[in-house]
């Protein structure tokens, strides 16, 4: 297996002002304390508030008001080597031999200063002993995040530790189900199984392994922190009650996912269309024949520990069942890409998951229809403009913009022209947006919608997130319903 240590992604994690500065604290604390003991006095606070919070929604102060946790991701991020968290630090024998021996410290030093009780000495030296615990983690904890990941310390922090201690009982009175919070899928049957979740996530859990019945991730170690559901490349991950997340689960519909299955395949044909585009072709095994419509997405297992999946756009039009094709682009440094790349090869045996999706399927109503693709969001257009103008004949216009930085970046090319001279009803339009030599329109996609009259058109895109979002626009104002926008975006 390769190893692991390019597998977990940097990432933003401060989405609040306190996530963002709450390491002044801790500066204050650890630093100031040596000069002002007193100000240890405020972790007092700090563990009142974490034993209190933890009752009721468990390690949540972690993710979001820990000054420490704020250090570490904030501030200790940009720098750490990001790599796998050492099994032992994870250990339950690790972490309670650990939080003996610090509360037997600790509880000795506290007794030493109340030799101090009723002098005005006392306050300083307790208040001390805070400022010192607050520097040391400062120190050992910093060192850790550097040497592993941003949160290493908090594997096996003492204040983590009671406060798993403090939800447990939460847990059995019965509050937590009320109060408790919790990542929750809104349908375990459109995850992509990509693994991402777990790549950024601080503690490096697994939650699209771990869904409960309820669709939700029940493991004490979160933190609560939404990293994985700002990141979650389907978006359909959120924080939600227990209530509330039977609700969600009851509602989302599960349209495009219905034919969803495990496939076993063979790579029976790899194609370079570009220096890092590569087109795969796979052969069904088992079953043999698979039902898939234009615009659906396929998963493509890339290993088997931890389990991981891409999901790649369906580009090949449904013949008969028996094979389909994916284009991947090689991303810089990209992990899925990269082993893609590098390690399959025709004759290959691949598990593959699906098919999946309908946003980019096309509607029953559709009579004009404007296809938008930038990038390598062209690939689903390779099959949807076939389809269209197979096997729609009420459909009586259909434009496809292509949008690529230079001329040699147009995938498919002499397909889509081969199409417009075809079919009077198609219309090719390629734009470049950095060629200068290029005799295509220049600028982006964007810049052609806003010369078109599109009343009456259903628009389908796929391409870059920015793309998508200006788009939308454009097109109400040029006249497409709202409600006959659909898109997907990398």
């Amino acid at each position: 297996m390769e190893s692991l240590n390019n597998y977990f992604i940097k990432t933003n994690r401060t989405f609040t002002p306190m996530r963002k500065y709450a390491w002044v604290f801790t500066l204050l604390v650890a630093i100031g304390g040596l000069w002002e003991p007193k100000l240890g006095l405020l972790v007092l606070l700090v563990i009142a508030g974490l034993l209190t919070t933890s009752f009721f929604t468990g390690r949540y102060w972690c993710g979001n008001i820990c000054p420490h946790g704020s250090l570490f991701d904030k501030l200790m991020m940009p720098i750490s080597r990001n790599v796998k968290i050492p099994k032992f630090i994870k250990s339950k024998i690790f972490i309670t031999l650990f939080f003996l021996f610090f509360m037997f410290n600790l509880s000795r030093k506290i007794l030493k200063a109340l030799a101090f009780w009723g002098t005005f000495d006392f306050l300083d030296k307790l208040g001390f002993i805070f400022a010192n615990t607050y520097l040391v983690v400062l120190i050992a904890g910093g060192t850790l995040a550097i040497l592993f990941a941003p949160r290493t310390w908090c594997q096996f922090c003492p204040m983590g530790t009671m406060e798993k201690l403090s939800h447990k009982l939460g847990k059995k009175i019965g509050i937590t189900k009320k109060t408790e919070k919790k990542i929750t899928i809104s349908s375990t049957e459109k995850c992509h199984a990509c693994g991402k979740c777990s790549r950024v996530c601080p503690f490096q859990l697994t939650p699209y392994l771990e869904f409960s019945d309820n669709n939700q991730f029940d493991n004490i170690n979160c933190i609560k922190c939404s990293t994985c559901v700002e990141n979650c490349p389907a978006g359909i991950l959120s924080l939600e009650y227990e209530r509330d997340a039977i609700k969600l689960k009851e509602k989302t519909s599960i349209s495009g996912y219905e034919n969803k299955q495990k496939i076993r395949a063979k790579i029976s044909d790899i194609k370079d269309l570009a220096e890092d585009v590569k087109e795969y072709t796979f052969t069904f095994l088992s079953p043999e024949i698979v039902d898939y419509k234009s615009g659906q997405f396929i998963l493509v297992k890339i290993q088997d520990e931890p389990k991981a999946y891409r999901a790649y756009s369906i580009s090949s039009y449904n013949v008969d069942g028996t094979k389909l094709s994916v284009i991947i682009k090689k991303v810089q440094n990209g992990y899925g890409t990269g082993k893609i790349f590098e390690e399959f090869k025709i004759g290959d045996m691949v598990e593959l998951e699906g098919p999946m999706g309908d946003e980019l399927v096309l509607k029953p109503a559709v009579k004009k229809a404007v296809f938008i693709g930038n990038g390598i969001g062209i690939t689903p257009f390779i099959a949807l403009t076939k389809d269209i103008l197979l096997n729609y004949p009420e459909v009586s216009e259909v434009k496809l913009l292509n949008g690529q930085r230079y001329e040699e970046e147009f995938l498919y090319h002499d397909y889509f022209k081969a199409l417009d001279e075809q079919y009077e009803k198609f219309e090719y339009i390629p734009v470049v947006s950095r060629d200068k030599n290029s005799g295509y329109r220049k600028g982006h996609v964007t810049d052609i919608l806003k010369d078109m009259d599109l009343a009456g058109y259903q628009a389908y895109m796929c391409g870059s997130k920015n793309m998508v979002k200006d788009s939308i626009n454009i097109l109400i104002d040029k006249g497409v319903k709202e409600e006959d926008i659909f898109y997907e975006s990398e």
